[in-house]
């Protein structure tokens, strides 16, 4: 015959009540008796009947098993409300930085002017050097950037000017290569006119100028 399973529930008759106790009890017994050997585990049962008789079982003592577990759960509860020290770290270094970044504020505010009337006179004058030698930073530094400003601005007038007096030599250059333009070997009839037509040096005559050009004597 197969084993019928039996449904997990209340069993309403008391005498089958009190046998299914009874051997359930020894089974579980049996059992933490088997868990305790095989694997070197303390362990400790407490079970209290449906009329109130108590039935215990311990691989070494229930007390003592008891004990243990309130011990761990203290432990257990301790560690819980104290935080960690990553955690404590963590926040010591947020307050830390909040009160400098407080204090940091609170000195630019002093720099502008605002929130003056909690401050004592040292500390009063303390800020009145603070300010001083800032203004003077500030005004050093300004006369820098004009000093450099100015040297940029002479810098580029000479360039300008140098590129403006080559510019007229180039001009000057073109001029006379226009005005002037020989043939190879002997100069053009027109350059010759020019030459003549213009007022000759001192000590020359028209019959140099002819002979040398190789013209007509002009009468």
């Amino acid at each position: 015959m197969t084993r019928q399973k039996i449904q997990i529930k209340k069993i309403d008759n008391t005498a089958a009540r009190q046998v299914t106790f009874s051997k359930r009890r020894r089974g579980l017994f049996k059992k933490a008796h088997e868990l305790s050997t095989l694997c070197d585990a303390e362990i400790a049962l407490v079970v209290f009947s449906a009329t109130g008789k108590l039935f215990e079982y311990s691989s070494t003592s229930t007390g003592q098993v008891i004990e243990r577990r309130n011990l761990q759960s203290e432990r257990t509860n301790g560690l819980d409300r104290v935080p960690s020290l990553e955690m404590q770290i963590e926040s010591s270094t947020h307050a830390m930085l909040g009160k400098e970044i407080a204090e940091k504020n609170r000195e630019l505010r002093h720099l502008r002017g605002e929130e003056l009337q909690g401050l004592n006179l040292e500390e009063l004058k303390h800020l009145e050097k603070l300010l001083e030698a800032g203004l003077s930073r500030v005004t050093e530094t300004k006369d820098e950037r004009f000093l450099k400003e100015i040297s940029n601005l002479k810098r580029k007038g000479a360039e300008l000017m140098e590129a403006n007096q080559q510019l007229k030599q180039q001009i000057g250059n073109s001029s006379m290569d226009q005005a002037i333009v020989p043939q190879q070997g002997q100069p053009s009839e027109s350059a010759a006119r020019v030459w003549i037509s213009a007022d000759p040096p001192q000590g020359y005559n028209n019959s140099d100028i002819s002979l040398r050009l190789g013209l007509p004597f002009p009468n």
